[in-house]
């Protein structure tokens, strides 16, 4: 079949495999064409995609100590050395966005939130008891609109130990692109980014071997630290943080499997908010 100049071609790989490979011919010039396959070891991947497997640096054949790596070490013990360092349970962890708080204050412990905030706050640790998980921890901004924030979700979920972390603070995690919104110094920029990555590196890893159960982590923090936590998370640019938006009290999921695969299961959701309700800006 043809589409244009790209042309669609079912190849059967055979009765051993028993799959069909689709191929597309795309047109490059008079006299030449390429072709790539989906899905197979054909397909070569743009260097920036590629995925990282050693992000958080707990790959395990980069914990075992290079120096038991000698001829005396056979594959018997060298297998068991990394099938020790291999993680076994599943990390989730459930980013909660502060409700709409006063932007008129001129400190930290004026911009409280507003009526609408607490509602917000409230609906959110509604809407995560009905989903009846076994979260392990809460951990809150020390920031006073996260948490309020976070005492109302409790609320709801009396159980759950809760720590504070000045790391998640709010701030400019890094310069953006394209660059919109307000002007920022280059020292916020290095002041605040460091901080914010310390944050990133603190809570998004996979599980350590010793960790027998799945654990869900909620953290209540800030919109600029959750959209770059999501790209890093995702291993997209950094810079990209600011084209992703979230509305107040919004629930965003990241999973890390214990391969280190990450999954976004669920970005920015506030379904549990009616019409008015929804806000994203102050």
């Amino acid at each position: 079949m043809k589409f244009g100049g790209v042309h669609k071609i079912a190849v059967s790989v055979g009765t051993v495999t028993g799959i069909i490979s689709t191929y597309y011919y795309i047109k490059c010039n008079k006299n030449s064409k390429i072709a790539f396959a989906s899905w197979t070891t054909n397909y070569e991947p743009n260097p920036l995609a590629r995925w990282d497997y050693n992000w958080d640096h707990r790959e395990p054949k980069t914990l075992v100590n290079p120096k038991k790596l000698s001829t005396t070490v056979g594959d018997n013990e060298y297998n068991e050395m990394i099938e020790k360092k291999i993680s076994k349970a599943v990390r989730h962890i459930i980013l909660i966005r502060h409700g709409q708080y006063n932007t008129l204050g001129l400190t930290d412990e004026e911009r409280i939130l507003t009526e609408t905030g607490r509602k917000q706050a409230e609906l959110t640790g509604v809407r995560l008891k009905e989903l009846n998980i076994p979260f392990t921890e809460m951990i809150k901004s020390t920031m006073s609109r996260a948490q309020e924030t976070g005492s109302l979700i409790s609320k709801s979920l009396p159980l759950i130990p809760v720590t504070n972390c000045d790391f998640i603070r709010e701030g400019a995690p890094i310069p953006p692109e394209p660059p919109i919104g307000n002007w920022r110094s280059e020292m916020r920029f290095y002041q605040d980014g460091a901080r914010i990555e310390a944050g990133f590196r603190k809570y998004f890893h996979r599980a350590d071997p010793s960790q027998e159960k799945d654990s869900y982590t909620l953290i209540v923090c800030h919109a600029n630290v959750i959209r770059y936590f999501v790209c890093r998370a995702l291993q997209f640019p950094a810079e990209a943080w600011l084209r992703i938006s979230l509305n107040h009290g919004s629930i965003t999921w990241i999973t890390i499997t214990p391969s280190g695969r990450v999954y976004l299961k669920v970005l920015g959701e506030s379904g549990h908010f009616p019409p008015n309700l929804l806000t994203s800006h102050p």
